[in-house]
């Protein structure tokens, strides 16, 4: 991770640690990288950029900012205004952008927002170019062969334009509604929209597949996104699914690259439950290459011992979802995710995407003929507890000798029916104490006996 971007972009509190002026930068060595590569390949065309936003009241200022800069650099920016993630992801893969970029802090409250830069083939852009993003911003940027105290602006008719380019997000939802298999007419669909960026996708590609839709929480007043809804507040949805008897309901977070799910029953189904649901269905039909999912290590150990029961295999990568898409592209696997309900589908799309995610759990009940609490039953998961220590050295206080013992002795007790896993955060001075288990006692009592040691060694704050 970067000085500025992280595994998810560059993300923080709107005009405080993220602001209008790291946008315009933003904006500025992107037309000018784009234009320079062009011009050194012996082109003489403008870069081309593609932007989306979700609903948050910054993103409008950043939408501005970044305009501005990617202009003044000779870069035509095309806005799709207010869409997804991975509808971002979808139009710069398939139309020929230069890159992509999404204004968004995904599942976070409206006053943070964020910047994702996507490349030409809809995914996450490279470190060299991240790191390259930055150094100007902090200005010394060395690239091509010299120093860049400052970028030069565009002249006359190389300044740069701006195109609206809502029929790229119009194409992405006809793509979406081409990947339904089945009608879901006579399907009732509760969707909740966090009211955020699938508010007026979601509804519109159930409703041309044939379901009877009702939606929650897509009344966006650039100051509700992610409150009390979406993936992150799912209980509202649970109440809208059993209250009106419906069959299923998706939600999604503000951004919408991830997707949980009620079943009719009211109980959610994790990214956990998608991936088992999926991967079985995919293995019965042949279509699990490699026989393979790919897992992060936050996945439920009960994921694990279903997969062992089915004869599927698993791989798991550190937590992000740019770590799994990196491991499918690698071995060439065609399902991963998160626990938080980042499902990837390698066939259909780079990324995270919420509502593909919903379709693709439709049509297993569909082809199945069974309810979602039917397809959930055989997979049982396991009591988790997860404590978060505030340390003054996260890497001295993991790899201290009495700790890394601690957590030996959990590991050796917890043998085959549980697991132990500490690991640092990425973000905050924190370690992270995680054990699962058969039963919430055994995970408390594993998790403070590591967690004491921690304190007695003298880690704490």
């Amino acid at each position: 991770m970067g000085k500025y971007f992280g595994t998810d972009g560059f993300r923080g509190e709107a005009n405080e640690n993220l602001t209008a002026d790291h946008a315009y930068k933003v904006g500025r060595f992107l037309g000018w990288y784009y234009g320079e590569l062009k011009r050194r390949s012996g082109s003489d065309e403008a870069p081309r950029i593609v932007i989306g936003k979700d609903t948050r009241r910054s993103s409008y200022m950043f939408e501005y900012t970044l305009v501005a800069g990617l202009t003044a650099s000779g870069a035509d920016a095309y806005l799709l205004h207010v869409t997804t993630t991975p509808s971002v992801a979808y139009v710069a893969r398939v139309d020929g952008f230069d890159c992509g970029i999404m204004i968004s802090a995904s599942h976070n409250p409206y006053y943070d927002n964020g910047i994702k830069l996507i490349n030409k083939d809809g995914e996450k852009i490279d470190e060299e170019t991240i790191g390259y993003v930055e150094a100007y911003i902090d200005g010394n940027l060395e690239i091509f062969g010299q120093k860049w105290p400052e970028i030069p602006f565009a002249k006359k008719e190389k300044i740069g334009r701006t195109v609206d380019y809502v029929a790229g997000r119009n194409r992405y939802i006809g793509y979406l509604i081409s990947l339904g298999m089945y009608s879901f007419r006579g399907i009732k669909v509760g969707l909740d929209c966090a009211n955020g960026s699938s508010w007026n996708i979601a509804k519109a590609v159930f409703e041309a597949l044939g379901a009877t839709t009702y939606v929650i929480n897509a009344e966006p007043s650039g100051f509700n996104i992610n409150m009390n809804a979406g993936s992150t507040h799912i209980e509202g949805l649970q109440k809208f699914v059993v209250e009106n008897g419906l069959d299923v309901g998706f939600a999604y977070d503000g951004d919408a690259d991830r997707c949980l799910c009620v079943d009719e029953k009211g109980n959610v189904l994790t990214g956990d439950h998608i991936l088992y649901i999926c991967a079985k269905y995919m293995k019965e039909r042949g279509t699990l290459l490699n026989n393979t999912v790919v897992t992060t290590v936050m996945s439920n150990f009960g994921l694990y011992k279903a997969f062992d029961e089915l004869g599927i295999n698993y791989a798991k990568t550190a937590v992000g979802d740019k770590y799994v898409y990196e491991y499918m592209m690698k071995n060439n696997n065609r399902i991963g995710g998160e626990q938080s309900g980042h499902i990837i589908f390698s066939k259909y799309a780079s990324t995270g995407d919420g509502i593909l995610t919903s379709l693709k759990m439709m049509e297993v009940m569909l082809a199945k003929e069974q309810p979602l609490s039917k397809l959930a039953e055989p997979l049982v998961i396991f009591p988790q507890v997860l404590t978060n220590v505030r340390v003054s050295d996260k890497a001295a206080a993991q790899n201290d000798p009495d700790v890394k013992a601690a957590v030996e002795k959990a590991a050796d007790a917890l043998g085959d029916s549980g697991r132990i896993l500490v690991r640092e955060s990425g973000t905050e001075p924190v370690v992270r104490v995680m054990v699962e288990a058969s039963s919430e006692e055994l995970c408390r009592k594993y998790v403070e006996s590591v967690v004491d040691v921690i304190k007695e060694k003298g880690y704490c704050n």
